[in-house]
């Protein structure tokens, strides 16, 4: 395993990057850190894993989301926070930040593998018996997954903004099986041009307009939008977002995944954006493990309204103590 003190991520840093982070060769941008504390890569099942670490106390474990520019920055007010009073561990996803983005096939087994991983690394780094974690998105749905596979792992499950909610009809397809398309990822990858439409989709303003989209709102997080601008050109960047947009990561199977959790589950979302149907939270609604949280936000809601977010997660996490 690999440690590396990082400084924040706007500044300089005097120490060289570990084996395999990204580098300037090629006419790549150097990929900064996108938190602060220590950065650590481990290896796993699902490849060479990186993840950022601050604080000290109870474990909490963070996963962002999946888009085309995905990486631990998404969580970066959470991980500040919360590392005020606990160990925060932050996640890279296989094929995103400093993770291994090596070009293999990117599915909710792997990812889900690399959500098993990172919480064994948390349990054996702070001696817990479980672990709180907290998916941002698509990140929901392999967390859920693992906390379905090894439920003695997580001592309860938060998600922000959850995929798989938003559809007409139940997701209740064969176990593992995914929304792909078939011949989609082929298409998308195309002989010379899969590249060249990954540059397309992550060009500094496409960025931007997706960040608005997410928030529902002209105003963003500049800083993340900083970073994506960057992560978007390390190599191999491109490989997990294409299976991302053939639907090879959405799991076809994941309002039974959802309704199978037995743990206390937390549920916060915004009203504003792109992310804002949830048809299918009656699934879940009425169970006595899930709570609920909602927000006049974006689908980052603790991007815009912290105090609010974390306050509700707190007394949340507060409850299990007393529960």
């Amino acid at each position: 395993m690999i440690h590396e003190k990082l400084s924040a991520p706007d500044k300089p840093r005097g120490e060289p990057r570990p084996a395999g982070a990204a580098t300037a060769s090629d006419g790549m941008p150097t990929l900064p850190p996108a938190l602060s504390g220590d950065r650590v890569e481990f290896d796993s099942v699902a490849g060479r894993l990186s993840a950022y670490v601050a604080g000290r106390g109870p474990a909490l474990l963070l996963i962002h989301s999946i888009n085309a520019v995905g990486s631990a920055a998404e969580v970066r007010p959470l991980y500040e926070h919360f590392s005020a009073s606990r160990t925060v561990v932050a996640l890279d996803l296989p094929g995103f930040g400093f993770s291994d983005r090596s070009d293999r096939p990117y599915t909710p087994r792997l990812m889900t593998d690399a959500v098993l991983a990172a919480a064994r690394f948390v349990r054996s780094e702070v001696g817990s018996e479980s672990v709180d974690a907290l998916a941002v998105s698509l990140g929901a749905e392999f967390l859920a997954r693992a906390g379905v596979e090894s439920p003695a792992t997580f001592r309860s499950l938060a998600f922000v903004s959850p995929t798989g909610l938003n559809h007409r009809k139940p997701l209740r397809g064969r176990a593992g099986s995914t929304l792909a398309k078939p011949g989609a990822h082929a298409l998308l990858r195309g002989p010379g041009w899969g590249a060249g439409l990954y540059r397309l989709l992550t060009r500094p303003r496409v960025i931007r307009y997706f960040l608005e989209r997410t928030w529902g709102a002209k105003h963003i997080d500049e800083a993340l939008w900083r970073y994506d601008t960057l992560t978007a050109r390390q190599p191999g960047a491109r490989h997990a977002p294409l299976y991302f947009l053939s639907g090879g990561l959405f799991s076809g199977d994941i309002d039974t995944v959802y309704e199978t959790l037995r743990a206390p589950v937390w549920l916060s979302r915004g009203v504003r954006g792109d992310f804002t149907d949830y048809r299918q939270v009656a699934l879940v609604k009425s169970r006595t493990n899930w709570s609920f949280s909602v927000l006049p936000t974006g689908a980052l809601p603790y991007f815009e309204l912290p105090a609010a977010f974390c306050g509700d997660y707190e007394r949340f996490l507060s409850d299990l103590k007393l529960g």
